[in-house]
This record gives C-alpha cells, sequence and structure tokens, in this order.
C-alpha cells in the first residue's frame, strides 16, 4: 500500500478531515494502520484535485506541495470579506461593476512573475503563531508580500445577470461589442499558478484592479503537479471500495507522482549501495532522477556530474 489516492475533496471538508477518511479506508478495507498525508492543502470552502499520499508515497508529499496547480474560481464583484471568500463577513463594498471587456484587461497584469500578499486567514506564521489565529483574536495582521509566478490566467465563464456563458479569454470578440461592455456580478476564471499561491488574494488584487471590491464564491483544483481530476474519485466511491476490499484498485503507484523525473536504472548491487545512503559515481548526469532497480523504486536522487546522491530512499 505506497501510493496515491487522489481525492475530489467535497465542499465543506478540510484537508486533514480528507485524510483522517483515507485512513478509516485503509482500516476498514483490511489494510492495517499507514502514514498517510496530503500535497497540498484545500480549504473546506474548496473543492477538487486532493493527492493523499499513502506509506512511502509520503515522503513525496512535500514536493508535491511545490508543484504547479491549477484552479478554476469566481470572483463576485461587490463585496470584499475579512477572509477573501464566503465564510468570512463584509469588511469593505462597491456599487460599481467592471464590463468582461475591463477584465480581459487587467488580466496581463496578473499573468507572469508578481508579489503577492496572502491573505490574513492563511496558515502563515508570524512570530511563531498562524496568521489566521491572529486574525480571529482581532489583531491587525500584517502579511509581506512574496514573489508568486502565474503561468496562464484566462476567463473561463463570465456571469451576465441570470445567465452564465462559457467564454475563453481569446473569444470576447465573437461575444460582439455590446456583450463585452454589459456589467458582470461574478466571473469566472482559470489559473495556472506556482507553489505559494493564493487564489483569495488573486481574486481580491483582481477586484481592486477593476476599482470594485470582490471575494471567491467559488474554488476548484483542477490539476496538481501530474495529477487531475480525471483520476479522482469521490469519499462515497472510496468509502463503497473499503467496504468491498477493493480500496488497493484506486491507488495509483508511487511514481505516479514523478512523472516528469526521469529514470535510471541502477543495478541490484548499486540499488543496495543507495538504500545505504551511499553516493553512486558512474556516468556524468545533471539534475533529478528516480532511481529504479527493475520495476521497483528505489530511491529519488540527485545528480551532479558523475556523483549520485540520495534525497529521498523508498523502503520498498
Amino acid at each position: 500500500m505506497h501510493g496515491w489516492i487522489i481525492l475530489d475533496k467535497p465542499l465543506g471538508l478540510g484537508s486533514t478531515q480528507a485524510v483522517s477518511a483515507v485512513k478509516r479506508a485503509l482500516r476498514q478495507s483490511g489494510a492495517g494502520k499507514w502514514k498517510v498525508g496530503h500535497g497540498g492543502t484545500l480549504d473546506p470552502l474548496a473543492t477538487g484535485v486532493l493527492p493523499v499520499a499513502v506509506g512511502e508515497a509520503t515522503k513525496l508529499a512535500g514536493r508535491m506541495l511545490d508543484s504547479d496547480k491549477i484552479y478554476d474560481f469566481t470572483i463576485g464583484f461587490g463585496v470584499q470579506t475579512d477572509t477573501l471568500d464566503l465564510e468570512g463577513k463584509e469588511i469593505a463594498a462597491s456599487g460599481h461593476r467592471p464590463t468582461l471587456a475591463d477584465v480581459e484587461g487587467v488580466l496581463p497584469r496578473f499573468t507572469g512573475p508578481i508579489e503577492q500578499a496572502p491573505p490574513a486567514y492563511s496558515a502563515i506564521l508570524i512570530d511563531g503563531q498562524r496568521a489566521y489565529d491572529l486574525a480571529r483574536a482581532g489583531q491587525d495582521v500584517e502579511m509581506k508580500t512574496r514573489a508568486i509566478t502565474i503561468h496562464n490566467l484566462a476567463i473561463s465563464s463570465p456571469q451576465r445577470g441570470e445567465d452564465s456563458t462559457a467564454c475563453p479569454q481569446s473569444g470576447l470578440a465573437k461575444l460582439g461589442e455590446e456583450a463585452a461592455a454589459e456589467k458582470i456580478n461574478e466571473i469566472t476564471l482559470t489559473a495556472h499558478v506556482s507553489k505559494g499561491t493564493y487564489i483569495r488574494s488573486l481574486a481580491r488584487d483582481i477586484a481592486l484592479a477593476l476599482g470594485t471590491v470582490g471575494h471567491v464564491t467559488m474554488l476548484r483544483r483542477v490539476k496538481a503537479g501530474p495529477f487531475t481530476l480525471e483520476t479522482a474519485i469521490s469519499l462515497d466511491k472510496l468509502d463503497e471500495a473499503a467496504r468491498g476490499g477493493g480500496i488497493a484498485q484506486l491507488m495509483l503507484p508511487l511514481t505516479a507522482g514523478l512523472d516528469d523525473i526521469p529514470a535510471l536504472a541502477v543495478s541490484p548491487d548499486d540499488a543496495l549501495a543507495l538504500r545505504q545512503g551511499k553516493v553512486l559515481v558512474g556516468k556524468p548526469h545533471t539534475g533529478l532522477m528516480l532511481a529504479m532497480e527493475g520495476d521497483t523504486p528505489v530511491a529519488l536522487v540527485e545528480a551532479s556530474g558523475p556523483e549520485i546522491r540520495v534525497v529521498r530512499g523508498f523502503n520498498l
């Protein structure tokens, strides 16, 4: 039981609760106790891809946290909340509403390397305390900006009155000038972002750039590292598999989290040396690789010239 269970996390469930659900499912299926961890926090009000690592795959959870992610999210214009989502209380309001053309015009300002101030209601440590604990205690929390990268940001579904119309960023011309100039109450965007990006902050800043305020009303992660919704399962399906003893069939292999890493075939003797933490010397290589003894992952290794050193070893 070493691998990944990719959950389609439902609304209202925290990431820690999702991990607990996987632990219960493993026990219920007869697999016993295993180390379990997630590869990237999702707020309770967010849904979508939550990679859950089991067994030796937990050694790769930190690498998953550093991976790029893709989100669909909706900005509701006119109200800003203290949490920057539906959970918080209103702290600012504006009667101004942007047009679709306005939104298209500001998106390039939020694409590429940018500086972003995280939300006060976040898990970032400030003098040893979580920012959200300080914010909930009523303290004025000053969040320092950090460098992030928005690889791509596109309009996916503007809201005009009661009707939602799919509209790629490049397809505004098809709507006509009248539609593009119509005021909108909310808009759904798709963002491909680097680690450390807060979608709630992105929504706040986009709304401010449009001369109004806003907050996230919907957030769904559609991709985390190599994992997508195509391989994600619901908690109901997980529970059904656990009751039938078939949870292993839902798991992806440990190597699924390393699809972008080249493999390095090693001999049994070299595999033993790596398991002992020794440095291999061989043909010159550069960068991260996955050392494989046949079909068995041995270690995530870092190569620099002829030397190959263990980054993470697997007890398989």
